[in-house]
């Protein structure tokens, strides 16, 4: 029996749960489906399904399984399509995950000009702050923020870019301006969940002295561009970006805090599943994208770089 035919039966029985309707979306018989399904666990000799009257559902190994099918069958329609598609016209899908505001707010442009220069491209994107995983999730590539531990993954570090305080000119009035870190203590503070020093603010002077301050959170979300939105209405001192947060001082929207104390510059990465080949249209979005981001002025140099006990993922 054909392998390559039991795999196909394989995953879409588990995908729809059924064996039924596994043959009804591959034009087959029921009895023919069930057939390959037996003749794949007799091969294998593991159950792959529990089986109920009604449905059916992978096993742990055919959940372990599947994944690795999945990968056969997608590396499989990959070369298909680069023999009818070619190289040069930029075809198929493309899925990409960013972090909330960074994806918005800097990936955006550049994802739409890269669409528009390979339009045969369909773009699936995930902006979230939550921790994705690539490989389950079948992402293409995940820009990241931080340190990353995970020996599954691919990892092509793009640079570094650099983070400052910031608040509207209104609220400082009110507040008053701090001259110092220490100052930092008596101000409302719109704390990001996913930075890992919490409630302290680890900063480096312009002679290289370090201060760590706790400060006062009036607000954590796990949500950037909540944090921007409040910090845009006044609700308390935040870090950005630079790059982000550069339009917004040069409009006077506002202003940057301890101008000459910085948090830690973020390392910015670029991961792909480690399990799959990396096809030309995933290389030439992330080359284009770091080129972006150098032309931006985002990027920083890593002898700029200051040491820092904070790693936050995205």
């Amino acid at each position: 029996m054909d392998r390559l035919t039991e795999l196909t039966s394989f995953i879409h029985a588990s995908e729809s749960g059924s064996f039924s309707a596994a043959a009804r979306e591959l034009g087959l018989s029921q009895p023919a489906v069930s057939q390959q399904i037996r003749a794949l666990e007799k091969r294998l000799g593991v159950r792959l399904f529990d089986r109920t009257t009604r449905y059916v559902s992978p096993t742990e190994a055919g959940r372990r399984y599947l994944e690795r099918a999945r990968d056969i069958i997608e590396r499989l329609e990959e070369a298909d399509r680069s023999v009818g598609c070619l190289e040069s016209k930029m075809c198929g899908r493309l899925a990409v995950g960013a972090p909330a505001s960074f994806g918005a707010g800097v990936l955006g442009n550049y994802l739409i000009e890269f669409k528009r220069t390979y339009p045969e491209l369909i773009f699936d994107v995930a902006l979230t702050d939550s921790f994705v995983d690539v490989i389950a999730e079948r992402l293409d590539v995940v820009i990241r923020m931080g340190t990353i531990n995970d020996n599954r993954l691919i990892v092509r570090k793009l640079g570094m870019m650099e983070r400052r305080l910031a608040a509207t000119p209104d609220y400082l009035d009110r507040m008053g301006r701090p001259r110092r870190p220490q100052d930092l203590a008596e101000h409302d503070y719109l704390l990001y969940a996913h930075i890992t020093t919490r409630d302290i603010v680890p900063l480096t002077g312009p002679g290289g002295e370090k201060a760590e301050v706790r400060i006062r959170p009036t607000m954590c979300s796990n949500n950037s561009l909540l944090n921007q939105q409040a910090l845009l209405f006044g609700i308390g001192i935040g870090l950005g970006h630079k790059v982000m947060l550069d339009p917004l001082v040069a409009r006077g929207r506002l202003e940057y805090v301890l101008p000459d104390w910085h948090y830690a510059p973020h390392h910015v990465h670029a991961v792909y599943p480690s399990n799959r080949f990396i096809p030309l249209k995933v290389r030439r979005f992330v080359d284009g994208f770091t080129e972006h981001l150098a032309a931006m002025g985002a990027l920083v140099d890593d002898k700029k770089a200051y040491t820092s006990k904070e790693t936050a993922p995205a």
